[in-house]
């Protein structure tokens, strides 16, 4: 069935979500913090490798000679989406969403509440898997790929919610409605996901993913949701000559 990719990934977050709260309830303020700490490295060394393995190249001539690509690509992407990011103000309408569910699921004392939301869903909403999972739903009623994604989104959103609080586990509900659209939409956006615009996703989401970590070693340091658009930018330039 068409759209099951994204419902098996919702259910993986939800249940790794309840999980972590579970066992967070066990933890003492010491130890979470150490756990939100370790799961920080985790999400920065996750966006490195993703970034680093689209952007080396290795010389067919001299094999222990590297390079690189994409520089200039991810440079304007982000530059670009970063204006148009900042103009829509995509972080503080994250942040308003957060700040409503906060209060429609009675969680108005939770003072972790919008940064696990946010931060959690940033962390999983973000990177070529969820676009590629969802075409490949929607047109082949193919969910294998989501369905890998879900057993990865299970276990890094417990780890942050065991942190982090209830607000994590509402991160099932962004990518619900961001990959349930991918999927419906799927048709329309096959014909510019070429393996280009998907390396170039790959690159500049885990830029971002990098900064999600980022946030969570220092809450705040980076409006990440204003850089968003840089993902449309990355998809431009893969039909742009040079790039």
């Amino acid at each position: 069935m068409v759209g099951t990719g994204t419902i098996l990934n919702v259910l993986g977050i939800t249940a790794g979500g309840l999980l972590g709260l579970g066992t967070g309830r066990f933890l003492t303020s010491r130890f979470q913090e150490t756990v939100l700490k370790a799961n920080a490295a985790a999400v920065v060394f996750i966006g490195i490798s993703g970034a680093v393995s689209k952007m080396l190249t290795v010389s067919d001539s001299d094999p222990a000679k590297f390079g690189t690509k994409g520089t200039m690509m991810m440079i304007l992407s982000l530059v670009l989406g970063a204006v148009l990011g900042e103009i829509i103000d995509l972080d503080s309408k994250f942040e308003a969403f957060g700040a409503w569910l906060k209060v429609r699921t009675g969680n108005s004392n939770d003072k972790q509440f919008i940064n696990g939301f946010v931060s959690a869903s940033l962390t999983v909403c973000i990177g070529a898997m969820a676009i590629v999972g969802s075409i490949q739903d929607g047109i082949y009623g193919d969910y294998s790929t989501l369905a890998a994604k879900a057993v990865l989104d299970f276990i890094i959103v417990m780890v942050m919610a065991s942190s982090m609080g209830k607000g994590c586990v509402f991160s099932a509900i962004p990518v619900g409605i961001l990959q349930g659209s991918m999927t419906f939409l799927a048709r329309l956006l096959q014909p510019v996901m070429t393996t280009q615009a998907l390396d170039n996703i790959s690159l500049v989401g885990s830029i971002l993913i990098f900064l999600v970590g980022v946030n969570l070693f220092k809450p705040r340091t980076v409006r990440v949701a204003n850089l968003l658009p840089a993902l449309i930018f990355a998809v431009i330039f893969a039909f742009v000559p040079g790039f």
